[in-house]
């Protein structure tokens, strides 16, 4: 990937990008919500490497989950 992980500043500017397919983002998303980026004594809280700020862990779990829903004005599947 050219995009170091640093240059994201939300979970959801991850789940968003229009050029990294779904398997990459589930991948940054993960490392995320890893306990290796959780903030030390903060374990609501994570850090992902290079990050210039924390995210809540909820947040990185909302963008995971926005990563299976069904697209804005799409049918959902039977």
């Amino acid at each position: 990937m050219s995009e170091p992980f640093s240059r994201f500043l939300h979970p959801f500017d991850v789940a968003r990008h229009p050029s990294l397919e779904p398997e990459v983002k589930r991948a940054i998303l993960a490392s995320w919500a890893s306990d290796w980026s959780a903030v030390k004594d903060q374990p609501a809280l994570r850090r992902p490497p290079g990050a210039k700020r924390v995210v809540p862990v909820d947040d990185v779990f909302a963008a995971m989950r926005a990563l299976d829903a069904p697209p804005a004005g799409g049918a959902s599947p039977r």
